[in-house]
């Protein structure tokens, strides 16, 4: 048995996945970033950390998710904690600005296979990994699962008026209120297992998502902080830097 605490961050080959690979490895994790080309993983391994390795992972791929899966079991036995990261912004033409998008994936106009897309990585895709690795989390002395969502996704601070990121209400952040009712009701379903669930919101970052936000390493840091809370901590939070969310 692998004797260091494992993690898997998915999308970790750039962004913020990648800086919460650092991050965990800087903290004793044995990091594998998921990578949805195994090439691209090989180009920034070597920043990370000298065990850090690349896992080929294509959440939208069930034979790549089963094979990396199968890939963790037979060399690590065990998997500590899951941070799925891989997400995508909009599944349409490349090259449109933040507000193009929001724009055209508002839900009167969206087009039902960008909506797909979107969904097919923010939410089933996740769902999907989590029960692949779901094995291998229950093989560890305590593990947690950490979904990055977005305080966009929040139902209660859109139903408010005065929230100004309500405007950009769209597939993306309907995708994450999505995602937020999955950890939810993983959360519910694992209580008084060694298994916590969270939901991670980043905040505005500057990624191949989004034009504006600040550094990598400030969306790191609430991820990295959940990773690392103890195995007595509360399951089914939702939090961003500045302290809890709302659902």
């Amino acid at each position: 048995m692998h004797n260091k605490p494992v993690a898997l961050v998915t999308g970790a080959n750039k962004g913020i996945g990648l800086q919460v690979a650092k991050d965990l490895a800087r903290h004793g994790f044995t990091v594998l970033l998921g990578s949805r080309r195994f090439e691209a993983g090989e180009k920034v391994i070597h920043g990370v950390a000298p065990h850090a390795r690349t896992i080929q992972l294509d959440v939208t791929d069930s034979a790549s998710i089963a094979q990396a899966a199968a890939r963790i079991r037979e060399t690590y036995g065990r998997l500590d904690v899951l941070v799925n990261n891989a997400g995508v912004g909009h599944g349409g033409a490349a090259g449109r600005s933040n507000a193009q998008i929001v724009t055209e994936t508002r839900m009167s106009v969206v087009k039902l296979d960008e909506l797909r897309t979107v969904f097919a990585t923010n939410v089933f895709g996740v769902l999907a990994v989590t029960q692949a690795m779901l094995p291998l989390l229950r093989a560890a002395p305590a593990a947690k699962i950490i979904n990055i969502s977005s305080s966009t996704g929040s139902l209660t601070l859109n139903s408010d008026s005065s929230n100004p990121l309500r405007q950009y209400a769209s597939a993306y952040t309907t995708s994450k209120s999505a995602l937020n009712a999955i950890t939810q009701a993983l959360a519910i379903e694992l209580e008084g297992t060694k298994i916590k669930v969270h939901a991670v919101c980043p905040g505005l970052t500057a990624t191949d998502m989004s034009e504006y936000g600040g550094p990598v390493e400030d969306a790191a840091r609430e991820p990295v902080r959940v990773a690392l809370l103890g195995s007595h901590s509360p399951t089914g939070t939702f939090s961003n830097a500045q302290g809890t969310l709302p659902w």
